[in-house]
């Protein structure tokens, strides 16, 4: 049922030829743990479309899937594939000037390093990406990238600084957090798009009403993307009006949240993915690094241990 389920996405991919198509119908059986399935449709691709960004990101996803499948094998196979591919389009022209190049290369990246570290090569891991880090400064990927190196690394070090230098931010002026120390510090990385960062506000209130008495202090950076609702281009100007709609009708329940507004900030703390929580000690270091969504739970647990 499943060969015949790849065989009709294929065939489908042939007759509309278009791009997009080819990555919903792998992302389709990668849905229904059809790996297989998904490569089958991706190399009848390839035999007719040998190289493009398209198939690039459609191996990258491929990537993806074989690393959770625990396969580490196959998922640095198709990395390798898809990072080779992407980066001869790579000539002549920017990663961002085209939609698939940043999934491919990004996504391939993540997996190289997750797959080093999940051999215990977690220092050459951190190495590696830290050379990508350099390699893609000026893109879209340094975020994604700084996440992974994150991941790895970041618990149990001290806290990157917050850029507060544009003077920019919305609500209270947001704290250093050097002149936090001695408090604990809860960062919510939030972006005026994300619907799990709005489901997100009642936990963090509760928290508030909790451990506010005891000295903990919520900072909520957010940044800019250039664009307001319905994906309509917009100016700082505009779109910071547009945020601080956002926080009043979304974000009322954190009243007191200063919000830093700025794009160095997501680069240092890898913020990638929204939310991104961070809980940082008394002495200003690193205890709790999530991307996603955290239950209320988890999160109660880790800022209570903090007080032992």
């Amino acid at each position: 049922m499943r060969r015949c389920l790849a065989l009709s996405l294929a065939l489908t991919l042939f007759a509309t030829a278009q791009p997009v198509s080819l990555i919903n119908g792998v992302r389709r059986l990668i849905a229904q743990h059809d790996l297989a399935g998904a490569e089958r449709v991706a190399r009848d691709w390839q035999a007719h479309h040998p190289a493009s960004p398209e198939l690039a990101a459609a191996l990258s996803w491929l990537a993806r899937a074989a690393l959770q499948a625990k396969n580490l094998d196959q998922a640095d196979a198709f990395a390798g594939e898809a990072a080779k591919m992407a980066f001869r389009f790579l000539i002549g022209q920017k990663l961002d000037d085209d939609p698939w190049l940043p999934t491919a290369a990004g996504a391939a990246i993540e997996v190289h390093a997750q797959v080093l570290a999940a051999r215990g090569e977690r220092p050459e891991a951190i190495g590696y990406l830290q050379a990508q880090l350099k390699q893609f400064a000026g893109t879209s990927l340094p975020e994604r990238i700084r996440k992974n190196i994150n991941l790895l690394g970041l618990e149990g070090k001290p806290a990157p600084p917050l850029d507060l230098s544009a003077a920019q931010w919305l609500g209270a002026k947001p704290p250093s957090l050097a002149g936090l120390r001695g408090r604990p510090v809860l960062l919510f990385f939030w972006a005026h798009w994300c619907g799990d960062c709005k489901a997100e506000v009642p936990i963090l209130a509760n928290i508030q009403r909790t451990f506010a008495p005891q000295g903990l202090v919520l900072i909520g950076p957010t940044r800019l993307y250039g664009y307001v609702a319905g994906g309509e281009d917009a100016s700082s100007d505009k779109e910071k009006l547009y945020i601080e709609d956002i926080r009043r009708r979304y974000y009322a329940a954190l009243p007191g949240m200063p919000v830093p507004l700025s794009a160095a900030n997501f680069i240092a703390y890898g913020a990638s993915t929204t939310p991104t929580v961070v809980l940082i000690d008394r002495a200003g270091v690193v205890r709790y690094y999530h991307p996603g969504a955290v239950p209320e739970a988890e999160l109660n647990a880790r800022i209570r241990a903090l007080s032992k």
